[in-house]
């Protein structure tokens, strides 16, 4: 019988069989679109990155960026209907791309899970906790009743949901938020899963409570030995919490970098605005927060330059007419850039590299 509380192997069910160690996810070149009445939208455009087990990926973009589609998209859980979907996805060396529904089913919990960003829409309002988490852990893992109360239990106290046995027995709606979020966490990790994807798992909670819950996946991480995919809108969350960074505008990844690399030599001004808008605390009492100015560019009819070039205080012509390829900076080959005037780089504060947003 698996034991989900620790390094987990494989369910008997599972089509693909997790990797001891090395490069556990790859994407290559992955396109998704999705059919509307004005055409289709590029809502993912030629996107490659890969993650070994044990490691965090941090995928950064504003909301529209293609960052949850890509989510989606890996662990099966887009439409069939309207949605094109093509490039590969390989899960611990096999090809995933073309998996059914079944065979996606049949990794879901043993092999990757997701935590969503709302946990009163991941959760059942009108049943109670325990019975939620307790019934991944007797359909996939096969347990009984007695023992999978047991590891439900033992799974809440992980999390540090206090007196677990009583929170066991309640509903959705007598917890709250923060609590929500560490029970959705405690779902997706009851059955072992060797992936795990977080998107946006602290957006509608205060930053106290934010901290708490990044800090817990973070631990629950390294305990299990999981790779992480993080998904989110603020560089300050996957700053020190994040192995490699993804920067994501208008379905494109536009810099990718070691979260060191990335920091010290931000190359894509895209990057740079990020940064610069996020608030500081060396600022005044209400500075106001520097905004990117603009908007995205409609996916159903994507720019034939630079995407982001409508809104770049570096824009050429060039940037009009060329779209810029993924590069490395010289002398950091890992440390990739799409844009024809890449910046220097932005001072960034030490502790914010060193120990991420807390």
């Amino acid at each position: 019988m698996t034991d989900p509380m620790s390094t987990p192997t494989p369910s008997a069910g599972a089509s693909v069989a997790g990797a001891p160690g090395g490069e556990l996810l790859r994407v290559e070149n992955l396109h998704v679109s999705f059919g509307t009445s004005r055409g289709r939208v590029h809502a993912v455009s030629g996107l490659s990155f890969s993650l070994e087990r044990g490691k965090t990926i941090g995928i950064v973009g504003e909301s529209g960026s293609g960052k949850s589609v890509t989510s989606k998209a890996i662990m099966g859980l887009l439409p069939r209907k309207g949605v094109e979907q093509s490039g590969t996805i390989a899960y611990a060396g096999n090809d995933i791309s073309d998996f059914s529904g079944r065979q996606y089913r049949d990794l879901w919990g043993t092999e990757m899970a997701m935590v969503f960003q709302d946990p009163m829409t991941s959760l059942n309002p009108v049943m109670k906790i325990g019975n939620q988490i307790t019934e991944s852990l007797r359909v996939k893992l096969g347990m009984d009743k007695a023992e999978a109360k047991a590891t439900a239990i033992k799974l809440l106290e992980a999390v540090r949901i206090p007196a677990p046995e009583e929170r066991f027995k309640v509903y959705p709606g007598k917890m709250s938020g923060g609590m929500r979020q560490r029970v959705v966490i405690a779902m997706a990790l009851a059955c072992g899963p060797k992936l795990l994807f977080a998107d946006e798992p602290t957006t509608a909670l205060d930053v106290t409570v934010q901290a708490q819950i990044l800090d817990l996946l973070a631990e629950q991480q390294r305990d299990r030995f999981m790779g992480m995919v993080l998904v989110t809108h603020d560089l300050g969350v996957v700053a020190g919490r994040a192995d490699e960074i993804a920067v994501m505008y208008a379905g494109r990844i536009i810099e990718k970098a070691p979260v060191k690399s990335l920091f010290a030599n931000m190359a894509h001004p895209y990057t740079e605005a990020l940064m610069n808008s996020i608030p500081k605390l060396e600022y005044p009492t209400h500075t106001r927060l520097q905004a990117i100015g603009g908007r995205p560019p409609d996916l159903v009819s994507p720019p034939p330059g630079c995407p982001f070039a409508p809104r770049c205080m570096y824009r050429t012509d060039i940037c009009d007419k060329e779209r810029p390829e993924l590069t490395s900076l010289p002398g950091i080959p890992d440390h990739l850039f799409a844009c024809h005037h890449p910046v220097s780089g932005a001072p960034v504060p030490v502790d914010l590299i060193a120990g991420g947003a807390r």
